[in-house]
């Protein structure tokens, strides 16, 4: 059987972190991201960085505490593959949400210190200033890439876990897996490319994907326990 209040309220933490998580990308400070003169400019501006990337942390972080609540529902039903399956899906998504917590230290916290730095350096410093900045840059590169990577395994395991209950609706699993493929596309561009505008297609699949299937399971966790075959409590 699967848990209903654990459903319901992994439905809930899911959505609200995604939205939050989203909600402050779109305050991010923008430009030409592989433009590093151009952006890192932008950055050293921006007064609103590090509330942004700090409500985009908190947001990551609701969002993986309601895969883990959904795990946890998905393996008091499971039995053999969906369990497996549930459990290394819910160690991906520790690894994930820290690896998240490395991104933000170096992307919201050690970048903007370098690319203010590197603004209001004298001219004779600027030169090695932004090759500080740009050294970071490239290791925000490498811990997004790896944090993308997990966080879409942890999709795909997931993803597999619903499908193998057979207590939830198999197309939402399907659905999980396909944002969790989107995630995965992501960590390769960013760790080969960076930044480059191709990659705004990835991102936008697995938002789109990901707000499809988390809706989707908002709607189910208020059906019947006699449709889910869910205990109340």
């Amino acid at each position: 059987m699967v848990h209903g209040k654990a459903l319901r309220l992994s439905a809930v933490l899911i959505v609200v972190g995604f939205v939050l998580h989203v909600v402050a990308g779109l305050l991010h400070a923008n430009g030409p991201a592989n433009d590093h003169r151009v952006v890192f400019a932008e950055y050293a501006a921006s007064v609103v960085w590090t509330s942004v990337h700090l409500a985009q942390f908190a947001g990551m972080a609701v969002f993986i505490a309601g895969l883990l609540v959904l795990f946890f529902a998905l393996d008091a039903a499971g039995a053999g593959a969906a369990r497996v399956v549930a459990r290394l899906g819910a160690v991906s998504a520790g690894v994930a949400l820290g690896l998240y917590g490395v991104l933000q230290a170096v992307d919201g916290v050690a970048l903007k210190q370098a690319v203010v730095a590197w603004v209001g350096a004298p001219e004779a410093e600027k030169a090695a200033r932004f090759a500080s900045a740009e050294s970071i840059r490239w290791v925000e590169w490498g811990a997004r890439s790896y944090q993308t990577f997990m966080l879409g395994l942890t999709l795909i395991l997931l993803g597999l876990a619903v499908v193998f209950t057979s207590k939830l609706p198999k197309a939402l699993g399907y659905l999980m897996g396909l944002s969790g493929l989107a995630y995965l596309v992501q960590g390769w561009v960013v760790g080969v490319e960076g930044f480059p505008e191709t990659n705004t297609f990835a991102i936008l699949a697995g938002y789109v994907l990901i707000l499809v299937w988390s809706i989707w399971l908002v709607a189910v966790t208020w059906l019947t326990k006699e449709t889910l075959g869910v205990t109340a409590s």
